[in-house]
């Protein structure tokens, strides 16, 4: 097996966000190794492309499916004791086939509510319960979840976009129950939600419009302040949610 270096997991790392999580981690001294999952290898290229030239390796795991999860953590048990780092990256808002954030009432889809929940909410929380062990098996682990301001409850004062804003939300909650149970034991987990602010990727292209200047992020701008948070959170952390700039986000 192996240990040494802090051993990480990028769920979600074939484009956006979560390749950049994969890259700047990659480029760092203190990591030993990043397993970087994905629906599907096979059409992974620049991920497969950073897997020939640094410290990953690539693993098949897709959100929606909790066979492929189990499969997932089985193999990455049969390698490594531990995962000191778990970073749940995968999201959706709209995709190919006409999905996109509602603006009125009229708009909600029951099959959108359920795809969102699924990628944004169930999904995370299932690879939490199915790696949980080796979670439990670092002596400082911490989980962070990337979730969207727009998923507090407190914070919401436009409506719309329901299904994404809803699934964020229990996201949130999933997270927040996680921490709690979790934080028990010998060896604690440390779970945290995370707001990038609006990052240039396939996720928020056709919404970039209106976002004030200076306030839509690179992807590498956007993962070095994420990075930042998760570095210096404690104990004490585990169950809040943070923005880009560390400041801490009503639920």
């Amino acid at each position: 097996m192996e240990d040494s270096g802090l051993i990480a997991l990028v769920q979600g790392a074939s484009r956006g966000i979560g390749l950049e999580f994969a890259r700047q981690l990659a480029g760092r001294s203190d990591v030993g190794r990043i397993i970087a999952s994905c629906r599907d290898p096979s059409s992974a290229d620049m991920l497969r492309e950073l897997e020939a030239d640094a410290p990953v390796d690539v693993l098949a795991m897709d959100v929606e499916d909790e066979a492929s999860i189990v499969t997932a953590a089985r193999q990455t048990a049969a390698r490594f004791s531990r995962i000191d780092l778990l970073i749940n990256c995968a999201g959706l808002l709209h995709d190919s086939e006409g999905m996109g954030p509602e603006r009125r009432l009229d708009q909600l889809e029951p099959s959108n509510l359920h795809r969102s929940f699924a990628v944004n909410a169930i999904g995370p929380a299932l690879v939490v319960k199915h790696f949980r062990n080796l979670l439990q098996a670092s002596k400082r682990a911490v989980v962070a979840n990337i979730s969207a301001r727009v998923g507090s409850i407190a914070d919401n004062r436009l409506g719309g976009w329901y299904a994404y804003r809803a699934s964020k939300a229990a996201q949130n909650m999933l997270t927040r129950s996680m921490a709690i149970e979790l934080g028990r034991g010998a060896r604690p987990v440390t779970l945290i939600s995370l707001h990038p602010g609006t990052v240039d990727t396939d996720l928020s292209r056709p919404f970039q419009r209106n976002v004030p200047e200076g306030n839509l992020f690179s992807t590498e701008r956007a993962v070095g302040q994420l990075l930042s948070i998760i570095d210096g959170v404690t104990r004490e952390d585990s169950g809040r949610f943070f923005a880009w700039d560390g400041s801490e986000i009503p639920w």
